[in-house]
């Protein structure tokens, strides 16, 4: 008898968010690769158009594929309401925190339910949100106490924090995202750097101009550093160019020398990490750093926040900086910039760092931690 293990990919047929449909992407392609004998991979999907060739593109080799009757949003609501018709149970797990978590029988029926949250924005920066989406993600939170066999989270951080949240005792589990398989600074980088107008020999710093982002921490130790590079923001809302403008000036940086990008696909954000001199992740907050991982995985310098979530991510592999100490990170800066051989030296670190993270490892605990429940 085969085992199926159904895989709610929402976020690849219709996307929502770049990270989470990096997530579900990735999880997906990495459980196909590591299908145990005996075993096999379906999918769970709402109603959308083509979407078996998008599945078929950007995750190969699923044995079979639900389809909901809802589109995305409806389909969202409607389990957050704990309302799933026609899903059926079985082995499910979700790489994001959308699943359909209602009553089952694990220990007769076999059923199990398990999800994935990347981060606790609802709760840490609720009021920087929108108040729809705070309240959902709460909500299925709830949802998860009652009926998720397992909350998967990518830091122990994060699973600490968790668990101040919500009463979920052993059933958070730490399994650690990684950058996109293959990741690396593509061959035509210039050209891909040229086309997004991002000059090469910059620092990056991912965010927006939310206060939680920490924008003004970098903006300001660039500043004081007295680092003559051109600054580029990545990551930030459609929209939000004036507002990370203002955050710039504020912070004494001349007008023109920091570019503003939003959501970029995964080779050019590896192009623009191919120009950057360093990273500057100076956000506090415990959510998965996904850009910070990038930059580890091609080798570049990072300076990142001294927290909780960035001392297990980043480790040895970059230079935490206190981001409420005056100072610190533009210290830290000035140190790197200091010499080639500084800069050169933590490049090698980075990459060291950067290969300690793995879809296909990521894939395997999932499944261990399935056959475990």
């Amino acid at each position: 008898m085969v085992a199926t293990l159904r895989v709610v990919l929402d976020q690849v047929v219709a996307p929502t968010d770049a990270d989470l449909a990096l997530a579900s992407r990735e999880t997906g392609r990495a459980l196909v690769a590591t299908t145990p004998g005996g075993c096999e991979v379906a999918a769970i999907v709402p109603s959308a158009p083509d979407a078996a060739g998008d599945l078929e593109g950007a995750v190969p080799g699923l044995a079979d594929v639900t389809r909901a009757s809802l589109a995305r949003r409806e389909l969202a609501a409607s389990w957050q309401l704990g309302l799933a018709p026609g899903i059926g149970g079985g082995m499910i797990h979700s790489p994001t925190s959308l699943a359909p978590l209602v009553k089952h029988d694990r220990v007769h029926d076999n059923d199990q339910t398990v999800v994935t949250m990347w981060d606790l924005s609802a709760w840490e920066r609720a009021g920087e949100m929108p108040r729809t989406a705070v309240t959902w993600h709460r909500a299925m939170l709830k949802r998860a106490v009652k009926h998720a066999d397992a909350v998967v989270v990518p830091t122990h951080a994060m699973a600490h924090h968790l668990a101040e949240i919500a009463p979920l005792g052993d059933r958070i589990r730490v399994i650690a995202g990684a950058a996109p398989a293959g990741f690396a600074v593509p061959t035509d980088e210039v050209g891909r750097r040229r086309e997004l107008d991002v000059p090469d020999g910059c620092l990056v710093v991912p965010g927006s101009s939310a206060a939680s982002a920490g924008l003004s921490t970098a903006f300001a130790a660039i500043a004081a550093a007295g680092a003559d590079l051109p600054v580029v923001v990545i990551g930030a809302s459609e929209g939000d160019e004036p507002a990370v403008a203002e955050l710039a000036a504020a912070s004494g940086l001349a007008e023109g020398r920091v570019h503003v990008r939003g959501a970029l696909e995964d080779a050019d954000r590896a192009a623009v990490l191919g120009g950057a001199v360093a990273l500057l992740a100076p956000s506090t907050l415990s959510g998965f750093p996904w850009r910070v991982v990038e930059a580890l995985a091609v080798g570049v310098p990072v300076i990142a926040a001294d927290s909780e979530t960035h001392r297990e991510v980043v480790w040895d592999g970059g230079v935490l900086a206190p981001a409420s100490e005056n100072g610190a990170f533009a210290d830290a800066l000035a140190s790197l910039l200091g010499s080639a051989a500084a800069v050169e030296r933590q490049a090698v670190l980075a990459a060291d760092r950067g290969r300690a993270f793995s879809w296909i490892s990521a894939a395997e605990r999932i499944w261990q931690l399935h056959a475990d429940l």
